[in-house]
């Protein structure tokens, strides 16, 4: 197993990609934290983490609450008996045009999707540097850091500076042998995002991405797991994008580009 006798904390790991992830660092070897508001659910999850083998622990906390936050990764350090792995996964989305949106809807998406990957990550290097055993800081971003998201801007301006703020934690902690790095899912099926994914969004989607499918949250998992890795130990300060080919793709759909 990639990941044997490591100690991972998930942020938002209760549901969708985070509850795949979770249990995809655990079917490596690793024990696993779950901080996240949805207790219930969390419970669920650390019970099938427990049935691998694996230790689990269910941390309620609020991520854009930097108390909650330096209390949970105490937590889950000494729940756990180390930290080797955090993946900062926790987020919310807005749907209104940039210029609807209320100052209190901003800070609350700014909070909750970049505060809490400042919080997180500092309490999680404090840890690990003390530690001295290196580790790694996996931040999920979106396609949507790069490709324009209409009517989520706080959404794609956070994701936009989680990105930033890796290279940063990457430079940074280089000396101490964390990397940081960034996932960037693209269409992805979640018990959030798949009623959104009609018959008619399915069709523009595939026009769109080359390899015409939507992600299963699993197929995102599996990269978070390699660069949680010793796989990825030479990878720090990047983006891994999973999106089926979408970003890259500059083709236009459906178009003859040569008359005959």
């Amino acid at each position: 197993m990639k990941l044997a006798g490591k100690k991972a904390v998930v942020t938002g790991g209760a549901a969708g990609i985070g509850r795949s992830i979770a249990l995809a660092l655990a079917n490596e070897g690793a024990d696993v934290a779950i901080a996240d508001l949805q207790t219930e659910k969390a419970n669920a999850v650390a019970r099938e983490i427990e049935s691998k083998g694996r230790c689990s622990l269910v941390l309620t906390c609020d991520v854009g609450d930097s108390a909650q936050v330096d209390k949970m990764m105490a937590d889950a350090f000494e729940g756990l008996g180390g930290l080797h792995i955090l993946v900062n996964n926790a987020a919310i989305i807005s749907q209104d045009s940039f210029w609807e949106i209320t100052d209190d809807v901003w800070h609350k998406i700014i909070r909750n999707n970049l505060s809490s990957v400042f919080f997180c990550s500092r309490a999680a290097a404090r840890l690990m540097i003390k530690q001295q055993q290196g580790g790694r800081i996996i931040n999920m971003s979106s396609i949507h850091a790069t490709l324009s998201e209409p009517n989520a801007g706080p959404y794609t301006a956070a994701k936009g500076g989680v990105e930033a703020f890796s290279r940063t934690m990457a430079t940074e902690l280089a000396p101490y042998k964390i990397l940081v790095n960034c996932i960037a899912p693209g269409a992805t099926y979640s018990e959030l995002t798949t009623p959104m994914y009609t018959e008619s969004v399915k069709k523009a989607l595939f026009m769109r991405v080359p390899l015409k499918e939507i992600a299963q949250p699993e197929w995102i998992a599996a990269g978070v797991v390699f660069v949680a890795s010793d796989d990825a130990r030479y990878m720090t300060g990047q983006v891994l994008t999973l999106d089926g080919g979408y970003v890259m793709d500059g083709s236009l759909p459906g178009a003859e580009y040569w008359t005959k």
